[in-house]
């Protein structure tokens, strides 16, 4: 399956693909061969923490380069009054009388603690193209969904403040 990212989120990983290969990586590097020079390496905490630290910097280069390689770009097409790409959303949930406010983002920049949900993820699937006022049936699985009513759509398209999240 391909990766939906915008073309900002494009910018950001390969600004973050740059500063890991020209930074981190040199000051990575710095790091083992300062702490092999401290001689006996079996017992060299410091030596093993640095290569962990490196070796994680590597596979944080690796992971945003396949991400960058099986992606495809989207961008917003809903309507000025349908729920789309980066807008954020007012819902009500009928079974727990409840009402959260979700912007709806790239899987890449989804997280759900911070109010950020994915086109992805079941809601954000369920609630994309619906206009204010709907009631949208969100399917979980073959067995259990839930209802809630789109109660606002705000137009937001900054997404400068969103961060590209971790592993």
């Amino acid at each position: 399956m391909k990766n939906q990212l915008t073309k900002d989120d494009v910018r950001k990983i390969e600004e973050e693909i740059e500063h890991r290969k020209l930074v981190v990586r040199k000051e990575a590097l710095e790091a083992v061969k300062e702490a092999r020079a401290q001689g006996d390496l079996s017992e060299n905490f410091e030596y093993y923490a640095a290569k962990k630290d490196k070796n994680r910097n590597e596979s944080r280069i690796r992971y945003l380069e396949r991400m960058l390689k099986n992606s495809v770009i989207v961008e917003d097409t809903s309507g000025s009054d349908e729920v789309g790409l980066n807008n954020t959303v007012t819902l009500y949930f009928e079974d727990d009388d409840e009402t959260e406010v979700y912007k709806l983002v790239t899987s890449i920049r989804g997280n759900s603690l911070d109010g950020k949900i994915s086109t992805e993820s079941p809601i954000g699937k369920a609630i994309l193209g619906h206009k204010a006022g709907e009631r949208v049936y969100v399917k979980v699985n073959d067995s259990a969904g839930y209802y809630v009513e789109i109660r606002e759509i705000q137009k937001t398209t900054d997404e400068t403040q969103d961060q590209i999240r971790s592993f």
